[in-house]
């Protein structure tokens, strides 16, 4: 695995400055050759102000700038010599080859895809990867094209996710709709794992979309209602029981009445139909006794 390596390059501005020096010479040697000097003497200096120019124009080509939030790359006939990422106009051996790499945060979002979840059911998921390269050097060699594994390799993940969980649930299992905290750094990591021999890092990953499939959209939709309703049910059951209990027990605890079992049966049946019904209790005067 190739890591990268920090190369120092020299500083551009004053190559810059010698290599319009050597050139203003060269200009000047042809100038004083042709004007000044005999002709076997002036076809001298004109070969070696042409030799001397064209080793300059090859310098002139060694120069590359590296902005903000950049690495370059450096390969001599194929064998990498490093990456600068120290910006400004820099200068180099003209044979290396220069690749840029952008260090930069970005965005990729990946499609909206139809994937099923743990428990079957067909939904549509999508997801935002924000990520960074790291390491130039594993980047351009360890993978062919390092923007393009990171889309196949973000949607992968995606889907993997999907099916690891369902889409929602009832019973305090973690679900894709529920635990988004959760499921989001479940994202994360795998993402990352899948990215560390791409030299690149995942600063977040977080689900953008998510919803059912559009053919079992309304059937979901009245699961969903129905579990709410069975939910929100056993809740006012257990809330009704508890207070029944607390009911019976003060009544007997202050020595309020002496109720027999029956009066107990009743009296518990009352208070249940009062507390879970559905709309308000109307009040019946009993004129008699319990037993008429």
């Amino acid at each position: 695995m190739t890591r990268e390596l920090p190369r120092h390059a020299m500083a551009g501005v004053p190559m810059l400055l010698f290599t319009l020096l050597v050139l203003g010479m060269c200009i000047y040697g042809f100038v004083y050759a042709s004007t000044e000097m005999v002709s076997g003497e002036a076809g001298i200096a004109i070969l070696a102000a042409v030799v001397v120019l064209v080793a300059d124009l090859a310098a002139m080509t060694g120069f590359f700038s590296v902005s903000p939030n950049q690495g370059v790359v450096l390969l001599l006939f194929g064998k990498y010599e490093g990456t600068v990422r120290k910006e400004g106009l820099r200068w180099a051996n003209p044979f290396l080859t220069k690749k840029k790499i952008s260090l930069r945060i970005r965005n990729f979002e990946t499609q909206h895809m139809k994937v099923n979840d743990h428990d079957g059911n067909p939904i549509e998921i999508a997801a935002v990867v924000v990520w960074k390269v790291v390491d130039t050097a594993e980047a351009v060699f360890e993978v062919d094209n390092y923007e393009h594994y990171v889309q196949v390799q973000s949607e992968s993940a995606v889907r993997n996710l999907a099916t690891a969980y369902p889409y929602d649930s009832h019973d305090g299992e973690m679900s894709l709709r529920g635990a988004t905290q959760e499921i989001a750094a479940h994202l994360r990591t795998e993402i990352q794992d899948r990215m560390s021999k791409a030299g690149v890092e995942v600063t977040e990953a977080r689900i953008t979309h998510l919803a059912y499939a559009p053919e079992i959209a309304a059937v979901m939709l009245q699961r969903q209602q129905a579990a709410a309703i069975i939910a929100a049910r056993s809740r006012i059951v257990d809330g009704a029981v508890g207070m029944v209990e607390m009911a019976l027990e003060r009544l007997a605890k202050n020595n309020v009445v002496q109720l027999d079992d029956e009066r107990k049966a009743a009296m518990v049946s009352n208070l249940l139909v009062v507390l879970c019904g559905e709309r308000a209790a109307q009040p019946v005067v009993n004129t008699g006794t319990i037993y008429h």
